[in-house]
């Protein structure tokens, strides 16, 4: 039987913030230890990425370098791609070569798609981004993405008498570019569908309580955003239970993307009633966002239930004692 052959791609991106880098600090272009891809030197310097701005139905150019540190000679496909925010934890992340591309991906066209970089040695390829005239103002993100034509194998196909597959894995490399689209900028963020998971003991005190917070962040504007998000819960009477800033959170939200986050909340009451409220913030947006929550040990609610049980189930048969009986009707004489 002939083999399957999956492809998966890796695609290495470096994960450097947005803004410029301080003076004296050296630039880091994307790299995977066999190559790179950066912005080719500018009168300026070094750049960590490409920070690019356009009107709509304009076009800018610039040049992309791409350095092979092997001994062989690599050939890579290079296009551009769009950019967005992974769903497991909001990380920069690029659309593959086979998705439809609708931002920097469509715009942007390098002079060449396919490229020969000599061992220890770099080719730099102009590309031109051209920017539509009904492009939305604001934030563009991509990259410009040079994918390793070799497939190289990653595992046995065929173990434990399964089906015989064999996986390759290509690799690829981008150097991000940020786009910004002339035009009104609108900065926005919200915190949506906020839900709580109690997870708690049997029998009250003999174990911990936790609730997983599950929320998701949406930049719902049209500028890319570096969001902060603060967590506070308060129990009966306003009494403060937690108040701490969130880690777990993107470095950046790119426009018009939503992620799904989560955190753990341990030591959590196992007897109380109170409110769970999310506050993001991100230049000059504050939104916050609320779940109610009410913490019972399952021993009580299973001895509740039992006597709310009990209880119908007696006012039931008093209901039917109390019913009057039909009146006998004794036949005449």
């Amino acid at each position: 039987m002939r083999k399957a052959y999956v492809l998966l791609l890796a695609a290495l991106l470096a994960l450097l913030p947005l803004g410029l880098p301080a003076a004296g600090v050296l630039a880091h272009a994307a790299d995977n230890g066999n190559w790179s891809v950066y912005p080719a030197a500018s009168q300026l310097g070094s750049r960590p990425y490409f920070y690019l701005s356009a009107d709509p139905g304009a076009a800018v150019s610039d040049e992309v370098t791409v350095a092979n540190k092997t001994a062989a000679p690599l050939t890579f496909r290079l296009y551009a791609a769009d950019a967005y925010n992974t769903a497991r934890d909001g990380g920069f992340a690029v659309r593959t070569r086979q998705e439809k591309q609708r931002g920097i991906g469509a715009w942007a066209t390098p002079e060449r798609d396919r490229i020969t970089v000599p061992a220890h040695g770099s080719v730099t390829v102009p590309y031109t981004i051209a920017v539509p005239d009904d492009a939305e103002p604001g934030d563009h993100a991509g990259a410009l993405v040079a994918l390793d034509e070799r497939i190289a194998p990653a595992g046995d196909g065929g173990r434990d008498g399964g089906p015989a597959v064999d996986v390759g894995v290509q690799q690829a490399v981008g150097a991000r570019v940020y786009l910004r689209v002339g035009g009104p900028t609108v900065p926005a963020l919200a915190v949506e569908d906020v839900t709580l998971t109690h997870d708690k003991p049997l029998v009250p005190g003999a174990g911990e309580s936790s609730v997983l917070i599950s929320y998701t962040l949406h930049n719902s504007g049209n500028v890319t955003l570096n969001p902060t998000v603060a967590l506070k819960a308060e129990g009966l009477f306003g009494r403060d239970l937690l108040d701490r800033e969130l880690t777990k959170i993107p470095a950046e939200l790119l426009p018009r993307q939503k992620i799904r986050l989560t955190e753990r909340w341990t030591d959590a009451p196992q007897l109380e009633w109170g409110e769970v409220r999310l506050t993001a913030a991100a230049r000059d947006v504050r939104e916050s966002a609320t779940a109610s929550f009410f913490a019972l040990p399952w021993l009580v609610v299973l001895l509740l239930t039992a006597a709310l049980a009990v209880a119908a189930v007696v006012w039931a048969r008093a209901r039917r004692g109390a019913r009057p009986g039909r009146p006998r009707v004794r036949p005449g004489v």
